[in-house]
């Protein structure tokens, strides 16, 4: 999970409803664990679960500008995506051998669960980063928040039922909120956006096929990281010498490698992509769900104002501006009727579960 996405949908935590209170438990002492050592480790003194919110909120929101940065050097993002898949299947390897995970090694069996879900994500990364060519990073924030609709979607024709008029409503003004936004964009690049609404597609079918087989149930984040990158290298590797990037791709990083600016870039992406993943599941671990959630979408508040006057490429117009406003509304409210939803759903278990025991 690289670019930074995981914006608004983030696997819940199991309760002790669930029939895992032990293993949750055993989670959520491993979280505060990590999560202390890297406070001790750089001398952080803040309460546990307010190091971890702001960890992911500050991971998540340097993400997209240093993606944005590197594309902007380096137009090559298939090949970009290889290298930060190859750096993350490496570092969990080595850290597994070397006794810094408890994360397994590969099974067959399940490579072969994860192997279609790790298309969808990779397809999802991909496109996303291959639209920073073309997007301003407010327009990019904007349009990833179609996600939540795109959901509810493909919801309704599964038969997953109604979601809440208050949901509804808030995925319905984030909509709007882009197609305003999108009519006053000057800088409209009708490819970048063609992808990045490709990119909002494959991560829906990627949510959607996670929560419909529970494919990633009994694994931990760190696990499934090491599948997502580890399956998706041949699929790359395929795809960058089918388009033709490479050995082009290879050729320009080798020539770049004399400028030390770029050098950093390149490795900074690398190594946030990992701190970005790793910051998710520590922030959802220690807290919950909903936390990383509320956070992302604060992130992306920051992130859009940020992107008005960092790396360039946006031409302020007021029809725009107005509809970046009103798609972050959106992603505020929605943030809010799931956090009503979950207040509702809480007292219903603990009632059913009271029942069933009677």
């Amino acid at each position: 999970m690289m670019v930074g996405f995981h914006f608004s949908f983030s696997p819940d935590l199991k309760t002790p409803f669930s029939g895992s209170a032990i293993q949750s438990s055993i989670s959520i002492n491993h979280g505060y664990q990590h999560c202390c050592r890297w406070q001790f480790l750089f001398k952080i003194y803040l309460p546990c679960s307010l190091f971890a919110a702001l960890s992911y909120g500050i991971a998540s929101m340097a993400m997209v500008f240093i993606n944005k940065a590197i594309i902007m050097q380096y137009a090559h993002s298939m090949t970009l995506l290889t290298l930060q898949q190859l750096a993350t299947t490496l570092l969990i390897h080595f850290g597994r051998q070397m006794g810094y995970t408890r994360a397994k090694g590969v099974d067959i069996t399940t490579a072969r669960r994860l192997l279609p879900i790790s298309l969808f994500y990779n397809a999802n990364v991909a496109f996303a980063l291959a639209s920073l060519k073309g997007v301003n990073i407010p327009m990019y924030i904007a349009i990833k928040r179609l996600t939540p609709l795109a959901v509810l979607i493909a919801g309704f024709f599964s038969g997953k039922g109604k979601p809440t008029t208050q949901v509804t409503l808030s995925v319905v003004l984030t909509a709007v909120g882009v197609i305003v936004a999108a009519i006053g964009d000057f800088s409209f690049d009708l490819p970048g956006y063609t992808m990045a609404l490709t990119s909002v597609f494959f991560q829906t079918m990627y949510l959607v096929l996670v929560e419909k087989s529970g494919a990633e149930e009994g694994l931990s984040s760190i696990e499934i990281m090491f599948y997502n990158s580890f399956l998706s290298l041949p699929f790359l590797l395929f795809l960058i010498i089918a388009t033709g990037e490479f050995p082009n791709s290879l050729a320009l990083l080798l020539a770049k490698s004399n400028s030390f600016s770029f050098l950093f870039i390149l490795l900074l992406s690398l190594v946030m992509g990992i701190a970005l993943n790793y910051t998710m599941f520590l922030c959802t671990i220690v807290n919950s769900a909903l936390t990383t959630t509320i956070v992302g979408v604060l992130k992306g508040v920051g992130s859009t104002t940020l992107g008005f006057v960092l790396l360039g490429g946006v031409q302020v117009h007021g029809l725009n501006v107005t509809g970046l406003v009103i798609n972050t509304a959106g992603g505020v409210w929605y943030s809010y009727a799931k956090y009503q939803q979950k207040k509702i759903k809480a007292p219903k278990v603990v009632m059913d579960l009271e029942a069933h025991r009677r």
